[in-house]
């Protein structure tokens, strides 16, 4: 590239993040646009009287995802921040006074599944060899290809694996095969929620997750999961990225059929190629003319979402009793709530849900002697959101939290902010105010996801409703496989 190709980056999300930095490095011009005032995307803090509350992603899986994108500029993870490995890696609650620790130790695994089912940790190890195998496959063959065509897994080499990775057969089928104790196969299930289906309609490929999360761990790096936004920025910025924060793009000016510029609310950026991080359907729908979209309103409506959320975040004044980092609470029926996401879209009755305390493993989080605490329900994306609902809810999660914990907080909130649908579209213009993404079901997965490619020339789409799929890992990984088929482009003009 003799003359410096001028990139523009729309959204400063993991995807964004790692295809500007990769492409500054290849010696591109890059300008990232972000409509909110930091980088992360959904991944963004929040801050209030000392309490700091990652607003977004709360997990660290798949370790080896990140330390390998630090690598491509000559750093690793410990550079950036301290990470530590969680121990129990969470905790599952079945009812009152009925709980199951996850082990951080594999050893620990085997016997925990062999007292809640005998005979069972030989089945154990068989289904996590299988994961592993499908992890690795996974990661170096499948989840680097740009997926423009499906003529890219046409390789026999990937046929035989094809087999192997049981793309064709479903989580829930895989599990129950192997295992008869519920609550073994509930913990064994749990992971696809991070992938947006029900175990039913969601590929037993995706057993790699279990891979990540019993084999590779639950971490958690010192001062919250911005710490990895915060690194990326700084990468990005020591490659050369320029950004532009507050900024809001009202426009992508196309000519024959080549995008020109990215028009915003303070002005005009030329650009000789753009990727689209935010949300694809507000890019292609809102930004584009009619003639440079590749889908059409109804192919939209028809897509599986994976859900949103309802969130809140509680600034507590006194610490918990005898509480994890993570908490699962699969007390109610997760086949009921499973439906009033994907089957019947409503209000959950009975929902499932989730607390973080990172202020557990990580005092900085909280002024001394408090507790940060964050609750999140999965709820079907597209429903009317208010806050008389939130509220009911909010009620709902502190009397379980009581009874299920023995912790009462309801006279030790200093404050609570609720986050939902409405927020989801007015921060990130989700769609139908998913927060993960497109679901990852068997039609929706590989080459089988909206492209990456666009009908315009010089312009691709990246992060969590393109390939690979929803989750921090693979939106960083998406970032990747964008620049790199950006960098080709170029070096064949």
């Amino acid at each position: 590239m003799d003359k410096k190709t001028r990139v523009t980056v729309i959204g400063a999300g993991f995807a964004g993040l790692a295809s500007a930095a990769l492409l500054a490095q290849a010696g591109c011009e890059v300008t990232v646009i972000e409509k909110n005032e930091m980088a992360g995307g959904r991944a963004r803090t929040w801050a209030k009287d000392g309490f700091l509350f990652d607003m977004g992603p709360s997990w660290y899986w798949m370790p080896d995802v990140f330390e390998n994108f630090y690598q491509l500029f000559n750093h690793t993870t410990a550079d950036f921040y301290e990470l530590k490995r969680l121990s129990p890696s969470y905790r599952i609650y079945f009812g009152q006074n009925d709980t199951l620790d996850v082990p951080a130790a594999l050893d620990d695994l085997y016997r925990l599944f062999e007292q809640l089912e005998p005979g069972s940790s030989k089945n154990l190890q068989l289904f996590l060899n299988q994961a592993q195998y499908k992890y690795e496959v996974g990661m170096n063959e499948y989840v680097f290809k740009p997926s423009h065509s499906v003529m890219e897994y046409f390789d026999p080499r990937l046929a035989m694996s094809g087999i192997k990775l049981q793309l064709l057969g479903n989580m829930r089928k895989h599990v129950h095969q192997l295992f008869k104790n519920d609550k073994l196969r509930k913990l064994l299930e749990f992971p696809v929620l991070f992938l947006g289906a029900t175990p039913q309609n969601t590929p037993a490929l995706y057993s790699l997750m279990n891979y990540a999360d019993l084999v590779l761990g639950t971490w958690y790096p010192m001062g919250g999961m911005h710490q990895i936004v915060e690194a990326m920025q700084k990468i990005a910025t020591n490659a050369g990225v320029k950004f532009s924060f507050d900024t809001v793009v009202t426009k992508i000016e196309v000519k024959n059929n080549l995008a020109k510029a990215v028009i915003t609310d303070k002005g005009r950026v030329e650009s000789d190629f753009i990727v689209g991080n935010a949300d694809y359907h507000h890019i292609e729908q809102q930004l584009l003319e009619p003639a440079y979209r590749k889908y059409d309103a109804q192919y939209w409506d028809k897509r599986t979402m994976a859900p949103s959320c309802l969130l809140f975040y509680i600034g507590l004044n006194k610490k918990l009793d005898h509480i994890l980092h993570h908490s699962l609470f699969f007390d109610e029926a997760f086949d009921q709530h499973a439906a009033e996401i994907y089957t019947d879209p409503q209000w959950p009755s009975k929902p499932l849900f989730y607390a973080c305390c990172p202020s557990v493993t990580d005092p900085d989080v909280a002024p001394e002697g408090c507790e940060n605490l964050f609750f999140l329900i999965p709820v079907a994306p597209g429903l009317k959101d208010n806050e008389s609902k939130r509220e009911a809810y909010f009620n709902l999660l502190v009397k379980r939290f009581k009874d299920l914990t023995g912790n009462d907080i309801s006279d030790h909130i200093l404050f609570k902010r609720s986050y939902a649908m409405d927020d989801f579209v007015a921060d990130y213009n989700a769609f139908k105010g998913n927060a993960y993404g497109l679901a990852n079901t068997l039609k929706q997965t590989a080459f089988l996801k909206p492209k990456m490619k666009s009908n315009v020339t010089n312009f691709l789409y990246t992060g969590q409703l393109t390939v690979p799929g929803p989750g921090v890992p693979p939106a960083i990984i998406s970032g990747q496989v964008v620049a790199k088929e950006i960098i080709k482009k170029l070096k064949k003009a």
